[in-house]
């Protein structure tokens, strides 16, 4: 039966490739729009690395480098042809898009990974099958079925993973934010201008998220921008709500006048009231696992005591 489903489902991809090849589709006019955002999104600014490392290379010899190269070569390709598939299919993924952003990762390499790690995590299915071939006793469908039930809980790997990383980087940008308020209403207090005091406030700490903030305000000068339009055009990049909202409020100050120093300095304690709250409900958290931790063990010891004397009056 199970090898009846495979044929099936070999046959009938042949056919469908088949099909596309002998009838390709038409690129519609969505598609065509994609590839002009494409390039209007790359063209923004704020693109720079978030975390640059300085690359530590090993000697390698050239067979090994030659071996990299294809595999970069053949991801880069992979990864390119997924993105044309999702842009022709007005796939946008902005949250997927907003993680990559805050993360410093490529939008293809990421595209390319969903699949090369199923792709991967199947490949193992017959190294499973070997083994019960020697243990013997259980069907050989069994580690089939495993071996595709892993290979589909890989294809969500990437997610989670990509997830998790950019809500801790996000956090952290949030708690810079926080500091860059305060060092903004201060310079604007000095009397600065709103320029003036943007690039002032961004020179002062090395991190990362300072970092992409310095860049973004240093490229929207070349890029012909207002400091405050580029901030906002990096905060719904990365999706930080924050960063948009000092865009928004730094907007109001080139246009109506409005005086915002107040303002900046009431955001910026409302943020770091939010990261307090935040942090104490983890660290509650965190105390009620411990608690369920030690009465599971408590519970466990007295199944522990009690057994012995329980199976000696259920024996008599």
């Amino acid at each position: 039966m199970t090898g009846a489903m495979l044929a099936g489902a070999v046959v009938g991809l042949g056919l469908f490739t088949l099909l596309r090849a002998l009838f390709p589709a038409r690129r519609g006019l969505r598609a065509r729009l994609s590839e002009y955002d494409e390039v209007a999104r790359r063209a923004q600014p704020g693109k720079a690395p978030l975390r640059p490392q300085i690359p530590i290379k090993s000697p390698k010899p050239d067979d090994a480098d030659g071996t990299e190269k294809r595999t970069d070569r053949i991801q880069t390709e992979l990864g390119r042809s997924l993105a044309r598939f999702c842009e022709e299919r007005g796939w946008e993924l902005r949250s997927t898009r907003a993680d990559l952003a805050i993360l410093g990762r490529d939008y293809e390499t990421y595209l390319a990974s969903k699949v090369l790690t199923p792709i991967v995590a199947l490949a193992f299915t017959p190294v499973f099958m070997v083994l019960v071939m020697f243990a013997g006793g259980i069907s050989l469908s069994i580690p089939l079925w495993a071996g595709l039930a892993f290979a589909g809980a890989a294809f969500f790997f990437p997610d989670l993973q990509l997830r998790q990383a950019a809500a801790e980087a996000r956090e952290d940008f949030r708690h810079v934010v926080g500091a860059f308020l305060d060092l903004v209403a201060m310079n604007l207090a000095g009397g600065r201008g709103v320029p003036e005091a943007l690039m002032t406030a961004s020179q002062v700490g090395s991190g990362w998220p300072m970092l992409r903030i310095r860049e973004t305000l240093a490229n929207a000068r070349i890029a012909g921008m207002t400091p405050w339009q580029a901030l906002g055009v990096l905060g719904e990049e990365i999706n930080v709500a924050e960063l948009a909202d000092l865009a928004a409020a730094l907007a109001l100050v080139a246009d109506d006048g409005a005086k915002v120093r107040q303002s900046l300095s009431a955001r910026a304690g409302s943020m770091r009231s939010r990261e307090i709250s935040a942090i104490e409900g983890r660290a509650g958290q965190n105390s009620q696992t411990m608690l369920i931790a030690q009465l599971s063990f408590c519970l466990g010891f007295l199944v522990f005591l009690i057994y012995p004397s329980a199976v000696q009056v259920i024996s008599f």
